[in-house]
């Protein structure tokens, strides 16, 4: 019986220096595995100080660093529309209201970054100027002309454009930094829709021409020349992006057969290229290059309570969610913009039984 037990305390001995590793040694399992996937980055919600009176909206968000992000609108009030500016830091919104006129009728639009100063379209009592934000200080530029409709404005360091409409017709106003003057416009334009710049001589538009089509015209320092760009017709380019790689993407709407198709067309350094992602009932006015080189852009949800992104990588198209906002009526995104490893996004929400407001979104941190 002794010679039996000894046994048994043996084997048992020898199983348990089996089953337990040595010291310092990684357990079988994850000597050679491979280490957990990192998960996705999933979007998250940004507080946004909310506007107290009136009714928000959105015109445009702009970043040029992780914690230097723009974003404006109008709060439209009793009294009509009131200007309305917030600034990102890295890490929450703030309102801005130092400056000139933020308590006058109008509204801000376009954000555009000149060197190191930060430009911001205004409409003021409907005549049109430019904020200018340099040094920490404020300063304004007049359009020198009072027009009807501001359609789109641009700006790169050492010039900048502003296109529109008055009872005389369609208008291209050109600012060097000293002076503005009138451009004109090529052959057969009925009036300008939308205009980006790269340089003081490059500078893109997308025209309505008399005949009913449209077409791309190009500002090359001397003149605005037509570009032989296989658009599809009828529609129209909602979005011109323009790239420092010299890549250029426009982004719009056709009308097939009556039934609205939203397309791409690229230039890739070589030739143009048009595609028709799968998006519905899409603009791309908030078309926005990601910080993973993909397209990205707001779209209408399809899911209660959340806004909806939609990825465009080649000819893949992918979807991501916002996170789900209780009792939200409509969640609409309005513009994207790339901070450095991130996206941002920018638009309203209505929550059940209130008036829109302000959200924001983050996918990234």
């Amino acid at each position: 019986m002794t010679g039996l037990r000894a046994f048994f305390v043996c084997l048992t001995v020898v199983c348990a220096s089996l089953a337990t590793p040595a010291a310092g040694a990684a357990p079988p399992s994850a000597a050679g595995a491979s280490p957990p996937a990192a998960a996705a980055p999933r979007w998250e919600a940004l507080p946004v100080p909310p506007v107290t009176s009136g009714t928000a909206g959105v015109a445009d968000v702009a970043a040029r660093a992780p914690d230097d992000a723009w974003a404006t609108g109008h709060v439209q009030t009793d009294e009509g529309p009131r200007p309305l500016l917030h600034r990102w830091d890295g890490r929450t919104w703030s309102r801005d209201t130092t400056f000139p006129g933020a308590d006058e009728p109008g509204y801000l639009r376009k954000i555009q970054f000149v060197g190191d100063e930060v430009w911001i379209f205004r409409n003021r009592a409907e005549a049109g100027e430019i904020l200018r934000w340099s040094a920490g200080t404020w300063s304004t530029v007049p359009v020198p002309r009072t027009l009807w409709w501001y359609q789109d404005f641009a700006a790169v360091p050492g010039a900048a454009w502003v296109v529109g409409e008055d009872e005389t017709g369609h208008h291209i106003l050109h600012y060097d930094g000293t002076r503005w003057t009138t451009q004109t416009a090529p052959e057969g334009v009925l009036h300008y829709s939308v205009i980006e710049a790269r340089a003081a001589d490059d500078a893109w538009a997308e025209v309505a021409r008399t005949d009913g089509g449209s077409e791309i015209v190009r500002w090359d320092g001397t003149a605005w020349r037509g570009l032989d760009i296989p658009l599809p017709e009828p529609g129209n380019v909602h979005r011109i992006l323009l790239e420092p790689s010299g890549r250029v993407t426009l982004g719009g709407r056709a009308d097939a057969d009556g039934v609205p198709r939203p397309f791409l067309t690229t230039w890739n350094g070589r030739s143009w290229r048009t595609t028709y992602p799968a998006l519905g009932d899409t603009y791309f006015y908030g078309l926005e290059r990601g910080p993973d080189g993909a397209l990205w852009l707001p779209v209408r949800s399809n899911h209660a309570f959340q806004s909806r992104y939609a990825r465009i990588d080649g000819n893949r198209t992918a979807f991501s969610y916002g996170p789900e906002r209780p009792n939200a009526i409509d969640v609409q995104p309005r513009a994207l913009a790339t901070a450095g490893k991130s996206l941002l996004a920018f638009g309203t929400v209505e929550i059940y039984g209130t008036k829109p407001n302000l959200m924001s979104e983050r996918l990234g941190g």
